[in-house]
């Protein structure tokens, strides 16, 4: 632990005291939440820097350590608009913290699933394409790519503006691009939101992030939970709902009145519809980067239709789709964002995994 301070102490995160953290923050008075790993609390500098200070329960555990280590590790070391600021730590015998710009919005999910809802569509849909940069800028743009593994809206922190910013990088973990997959050990994210393969004894990639990403999407459509029992049957849990009045109907209109979603943005719902049921395609390789995720929702790409991501919960028969090869895979093609694209079957591969995309982690689909 020494050797990683002093190694951390040469990249940008400042060590705080104890005592100074105790002054910025009136002696921990100011709790803005808490859970199994400690509690938040509200700070202000003397130069006036308002700040989040994370307390971490427990001065000794080995879980506590491994999740102090990842977060500034990871977000210690990178800077991105959309990636919430680590400005620095104190690791003290009688405290383990980090210390975060100050998000005045709270977390996505608060604004989710409050009854009040004060964010309009365009809003949400900003929202979605910020968290996508964040998360495409960890997997594609950093030294090392960084693996977050618990996306979700109670880790998408929203500014003064609204703005999000990815946090929490506690389970994240840092890998070579040479290491297209990474062994698991401990924490495997959230329920409901973490791939099927974070269950599994298989290899993980960076697209568990993406599978993640597309539930959060789907919250963030919805406006409520993926899974809730207060509602009927049938629409308990939203993404099957959804899957099936896009496979049945080939309409919105239903989806668009339940969801609140006025006809004005009917263009937008879709194509942040699709690009949700891709990022949940149960095998990996067939979910798209995030760089593609990020043009899909801005409308720079012309989106292929899903094929059905649900369909090995319940045995069912996939639909046929001629767009789309029965095994595919996403392709690292650099896209014009000023022009408006397709992607067909020419940007999903079907021979054997290119240069490209195995310097991205993307292996074929096994036949």
């Amino acid at each position: 632990m020494d050797k990683f301070l002093n190694d951390m102490e040469r990249e940008k995160p400042i060590r705080f005291t104890s005592q100074q953290l105790r002054i910025a923050t009136d002696n921990f008075t100011n709790l803005l939440g808490s859970g199994g790993f400690g509690a938040v609390y509200k700070g202000i500098f003397s130069n006036g820097t308002m700040v989040a200070v994370k307390a971490l329960h427990g001065a000794s555990d080995k879980r506590i350590e491994e999740q102090f280590m990842a977060e500034v590790s990871t977000i210690g070391r990178v800077h991105h608009f959309n990636l919430v600021r680590l400005y620095g730590f104190c690791f003290e015998r009688d405290l383990r913290a980090l210390v975060y710009e100050y998000m005045k919005n709270g977390s996505l999910d608060k604004l989710l699933y409050s009854e009040d809802k004060k964010l309009g569509f365009e809003q949400l849909q900003e929202i979605a394409v910020g968290t996508a940069k964040g998360i495409a800028y960890l997997h594609e743009e950093c030294q090392q790519r960084i693996i977050h593994y618990d996306i979700k809206p109670g880790n998408i922190l929203l500014d003064a503006k609204f703005f999000p910013k990815v946090a929490d990088f506690g389970l994240a973990k840092l890998c070579n691009r040479e290491n297209t997959h990474v062994t698991m050990t401990g924490g495997r994210g959230t329920p409901g939101y973490a791939a099927p393969e974070l269950w599994m004894p298989y290899p993980i990639t960076h697209k568990c992030d993406v599978y993640s990403f597309g539930m959060l999407l789907f919250e963030i459509i919805g406006k409520r939970r993926n899974h809730d029992r207060n509602l009927p049957e049938s629409q308990e849990w939203f993404p099957r709902w959804v899957w099936k009045k896009i496979e049945n109907e080939r309409s919105l209109v239903e989806l668009m009145m339940v969801c609140g979603i006025q006809d004005k943005n009917r263009d937008m719902a879709e194509r942040m519809i699709n690009t949700a049921l891709w990022c949940v395609q149960y095998k990996p390789e067939s979910r798209p980067l995030m760089s593609i995720v990020v043009k899909m929702l801005e409308g720079a790409l012309e989106i292929p239709a899903p094929s059905n991501p649900f369909a090995h919960f319940w045995s069912e028969p996939p639909v046929p789709n001629n767009n789309i090869p029965t095994h595919t895979a996403w392709t690292d093609i650099p896209f014009d964002s000023e022009s408006s694209l397709v992607a067909t079957s020419s940007t999903l591969v079907r021979a054997s995994a290119t240069p490209i995309m195995r310097k991205y982690g993307i292996e074929m689909a096994s036949t």
